[in-house]
Parts: C-alpha cells; sequence; structure tokens
C-alpha cells in the first residue's frame, strides 16, 4: 500500500467523550497500514493509558514536557511560558512531521492551546494552509474556530449526551485517561 496521495484535514470536536479515542484510533489504523505516524498531546503530560501503546506500535509521540496546570488556573506569567513552550512545541512537532516525511499528524488538544494563545494562532494557520500535500493531520479539542472548521475537510462532533463526571464520578484510569 503507498503513501496516501492528498491529505486531509480532521477536526475531532465537542463536549463529548471520544475525541483523543477517535484520534487513536486513525493513528493505530494507520500505522497498522504502514504509514508513518506522529502523535502530539498539548496541554496533557504523556501519562494517560494510550501513549505507551501508542509507542509500542511504533507511533512516533511527543508532549510538552513541562507541567503548567489548567489554564484558568495559571498565572499570567505562567500563561506566557506555556505559550512560548506549546509554540515552541508546535514548531518542533511540525517542522519534524514536514522534514521527516509523516504521513499521519495527530495534534491531539490543539484547540485549547490554539484558542487559549497557547500556540501562534497565524504560525498554525500558515501550517495547516501549506502542509505537505499527502500529509493527513488531525486536530482534537472543543470550540473549533470558524476559521479551522473551513480548513477541514472532517469535522465530527462529539456530543455529550450523558457523562458520569456530571455526577461526580473522577476520570478513571483506562476509561477516560
Amino acid at each position: 500500500m503507498g503513501h496516501i496521495k492528498k491529505g486531509c484535514l480532521h477536526i475531532y470536536c465537542g463536549d463529548g467523550k471520544g475525541k483523543t479515542t477517535a484520534s487513536v484510533g486513525l493513528a493505530v489504523r494507520a500505522a497498522g497500514y504502514g504509514l508513518k505516524v506522529l502523535f502530539c498531546q498539548c496541554m496533557k503530560d504523556g501519562s494517560s493509558g494510550e501513549v505507551e501503546m501508542l509507542k509500542k506500535l511504533g507511533i512516533d509521540y511527543c508532549c510538552c514536557t513541562e507541567k503548567f496546570g489548567f489554564f484558568w488556573n495559571m498565572t499570567e506569567e505562567q500563561k506566557e511560558q506555556a505559550g512560548h513552550a506549546y509554540t515552541h512545541l508546535f514548531e518542533d512537532v511540525t517542522r519534524k512531521a514536514e522534514d521527516e516525511g509523516y504521513d499521519l499528524l495527530v495534534i491531539d488538544e490543539f484547540m485549547s492551546a490554539y484558542n487559549h494563545g497557547m500556540i501562534c494562532q497565524k504560525t498554525a494557520l500558515h501550517f495547516l494552509m501549506n502542509r505537505p500535500e499527502g500529509m493527513e493531520v488531525v486536530l482534537t479539542g472543543r470550540d473549533p474556530s470558524e476559521e479551522l472548521l473551513r480548513l477541514a475537510d472532517y469535522v465530527t462532533k462529539m456530543k455529550k449526551v450523558k457523562h458520569p463526571f456530571d455526577e461526580g464520578m473522577p476520570a478513571r484510569r483506562g476509561i477516560e485517561m
């Protein structure tokens, strides 16, 4: 099976569970067909259960090694530091994806970093509009901007109907994290 000819932009968004899960599933499928996959997580520290399995499957993984916590708990100084760190991560991961010829690039929790100004929006839009022709890109997170929705080839919205978190159940290892 050859390389993908035209790469599409996917967005998995919404307030429901399943955005990361769907992106992991696509990464696994692509790797199963021998495609070269780079999986990057923003706003996460690499401790989720899927990370070790992705690596075992030969999927390259990266995240920001600095911990900043939730955006709403950050001081202005922490927000500035996080913005530099996530912009740097985005620039590094997109450069690596281009230079090393990845077929699929997943940027999990991209929307959160993008919407809060943790990733330079101008830089991100330039990459997405000028990415290599065969590169498939997946972005996940809540509330994608209109400009991202216009650029996307696929938009899948996960809609929460019911979630145990609303009843006070914390995230469980292996299920929600």
